[in-house]
């Protein structure tokens, strides 16, 4: 049983609104509780669909990945009404939810493995008129960071099956650390609504605030644990860094005195993400730095 709210008035898009894709993620389902309790009727001019724990077994547990059948809801698509817990919800978002929306809002954060610098997304596409809508509600929906992302391994994921039926999808990474700050829950509720003033489902106007626009070109944007151990960040979520620069030691924690492993970044860009907490295992993502676009 997964919750959800639907508000519907009169003639206009509808937008599928989900948080929880992953479970230890609070920015989305905060804003979507919220959201489901407090939107008017009367201010809706179109469809308004509001699930904020996606992956409702893995909210309940605080975990990633659903405790039943260790589903990554991502990465689950189109699922199977046949399948295990987690196809089977991905089966009822492939074949009966996406279809009935025009717009689809898929709250993401780091969870407990990443911190992000928070920012709305959403993907390069072959098709640019789509990707140029996209973009649209990116920007409208006001985060500090806007992204223009280049998916290196889109199999499976909700992304892409929201894309490939030729929605207007867009994402996010709000944080991370497995919790939800105010600053960073107060950009979820802020930029919800302004995506739903933008598209004409909720009337009043969008709140624009500055944003820095950012671009993930490629795999040279990552940097991932060889082995593990204990993690010294070497810099902070939006510092600088150039090609080779060495962003994080990782400490081997059998014994004492060993040298530590130097983590170093493949481009110039900024600080975007960093592993969370201390300890990383070999595999670990340790670092994600993006370019800046020109204003």
């Amino acid at each position: 049983m997964v919750p959800i709210t639907v508000v519907r008035c009169g003639e206009g898009p509808t937008a599928l609104l989900t948080g929880g894709n992953h479970g230890d993620e609070y920015e989305g389902p905060i804003a979507l509780f919220d959201l489901a309790r407090s939107l008017k009727l009367e201010e809706v001019g179109g469809a308004v669909i509001i699930i904020p724990a996606m992956n409702y077994p893995a909210f309940l547990a605080g975990t990633r990945t659903s405790p039943i059948d260790k589903g990554n809801m991502n990465r689950s698509f189109p699922g199977a009404p046949d399948g295990t817990v987690t196809q089977k919800i991905a089966d009822y978002f492939q074949r009966t939810l996406l279809p009935l929306a025009d717009i689809v809002l898929d709250f993401h954060s780091g969870g407990k493995t990443l911190d992000f610098l928070p920012f709305c997304a959403a993907h390069i596409l072959p098709n640019k008129e789509q990707e140029a809508r996209s973009f649209e509600l990116v920007r409208a929906f006001g985060a500090p960071y806007s992204m223009k992302m280049l998916e290196i391994d889109a199999v499976g994921m909700y992304d892409t099956a929201a894309e490939e039926m030729g929605k207007i999808f867009i994402t996010t990474e709000l944080g991370g650390g497995g919790t939800a700050t105010a600053k960073s829950a107060g950009i979820a509720k802020a930029g919800v609504a302004n995506v739903l003033k933008a598209a004409g489902i909720l009337k009043g106007m969008v709140k624009g605030v500055e944003t820095t626009w950012l671009d993930m070109p490629d795999g040279n944007c990552f940097s991932f644990a060889e082995d593990g151990g204990l993690i010294e960040p070497i810099y902070d979520l939006g510092n600088t860094v150039k090609k080779n620069d060495v962003v994080a030691h990782i400490y081997p924690v059998g014994r004492t005195g060993a040298e530590p492993l130097e983590v170093k970044a493949k481009m110039d860009g900024i600080l975007t993400a960093r592993h969370f907490p201390g300890l990383v295992k070999p595999g670990d993502c340790v670092s994600v730095v993006a370019t800046i676009e020109p204003a």
